[in-house]
């Protein structure tokens, strides 16, 4: 019967460490996968252990490989450290140009960006209100008369206040803040000012049908809270420039924005304003920067005895 148990010389380690090692192939494939007690091989577990042992070795050599790599930026075609050498003193191009500019042309390149936000509120609420202008459009194209008759004032007023109150959100949201981030927040700004216009008309909805039915008027969260998240009130009370701060030519004009406004639509012109005021302060900051730099070096100039002419007009006019 040695056939069948397999030779008895093989010993009794061996059998207890692989009790299916002997058997048919057909049984033992059999066995493996009918019986509840699964059995592994030696050589498998010893792979495993081997593997895990080798793995820690691994990472730490390939830590250490990728700590002595030398880094090249992303602009080069070859991450692997090759030509590190000659990345050493590269500049990319905008930082070139932006070296080469002259103190006017950054000063005009501040005033365009914040210009160029401003431009891109009112785009960017165009295209959320895209369903309020198809209905305009539609009501000119195949309205009935009382609708033409009436220029599509209905329609008309809508486009208007969606227009009004998604450039409010906008501005809100932080779409006005001239510092540099990537298309895809500007994005994820205008699709969540998108969204929260849509549930203060939902929300207006729900009142009216409240009201006209008799029912208690629901009670909504603020749409937009009043401090920024990650950021205390105290913190923001001492960072931030507020609207009593301003002159009173600009806080009237405040104020008379809002008038007539209910308690949503308040809190959005609030923060709305507060964030006009805060890209003031960010342009203000940045024209700062340039004129600092400018005095600095006609300081510079007076102590070498290099004044010019415009320096001494500078100095008359500004009272140095």
């Amino acid at each position: 019967m040695g056939w069948f148990w397999g030779d008895s010389n093989d010993g009794d380690k061996d059998k207890s460490q692989d009790p299916l090692k002997n058997l048919d192939p057909s049984l033992r494939e059999f066995l493996k996968k009918e019986s509840p007690v699964k059995y592994d091989s030696t050589k498998s577990a010893d792979t495993t252990v081997s593997s895990q042992t080798k793995t820690p070795e691994l990472t730490s050599t390939s830590t250490t490989e990728d700590s002595t790599k030398p880094s090249v930026p992303s602009q080069s075609l070859y991450q692997d450290g090759r030509y590190a050498h000659l990345w050493k003193t590269y500049q990319p191009q905008a930082e070139v140009e932006q070296a080469a500019k002259s103190d006017a042309e950054k000063i005009q390149d501040v005033i365009d960006g914040y210009k160029y936000r401003k431009a891109e509120i009112g785009r960017a609420a165009l295209e959320n209100c895209a369903l309020e202008q198809w209905d305009v459009n539609e009501c000119f194209r195949s309205g009935g008369w009382q609708a033409r008759l009436t220029m599509c004032r209905e329609e008309n007023r809508k486009l208007e206040r969606c227009y009004t109150m998604q450039g409010k959100f906008l501005k809100a949201l932080g779409y006005l803040s001239t510092y540099d981030r990537p298309p895809a927040v500007d994005e994820q700004i205008q699709m969540h000012a998108d969204t929260l216009y849509h549930r203060m008309i939902d929300q207006e909805k729900q009142i009216e049908e409240a009201k006209a039915e008799g029912r208690p008027v629901p009670i909504f969260p603020p749409l937009i809270s009043k401090s920024r998240p990650g950021q205390s009130d105290s913190a923001q009370e001492n960072n931030k420039l507020k609207a009593s701060d301003l002159s009173p030519k600009v806080q009237a004009s405040f104020k008379k924005r809002l008038e007539g406004l209910n308690d949503d639509e308040r809190l959005v012109e609030e923060r709305a304003i507060q964030a006009e005021i805060e890209a003031g302060e960010q342009v203000a900051g940045q024209l700062g920067k340039i004129y600092e730099k400018q005095d600095e070096e006609r300081r510079q100039r007076k102590e070498q005895g290099r004044e010019t002419i415009s320096d001494k007009f500078f100095s008359i006019f500004r009272g140095r």
